[in-house]
């Protein structure tokens, strides 16, 4: 059993956590930090992109 958990993703861990513990609250955070932190990346990495994402906050 340990082999199985040792090979288990990062997404297939913070799920299990999420069911075991009941914090189904904190999905929505992670969704909108995620969310948050592509925005900064497109913009980071597609300059053009920049103001069109700046317009949104």
């Amino acid at each position: 059993m340990n082999d199985q958990r040792r090979n288990r993703g990062f997404i297939s861990e913070f799920c299990s956590f999420l069911s075991h513990e009941k914090k189904w609250w904190l999905l929505p955070l992670v969704i909108v930090f995620g969310a948050i932190g592509a925005l900064a990346l497109v913009a980071e990495v597609i300059p053009a992109a920049a103001p069109a994402i700046y317009s949104f906050f």
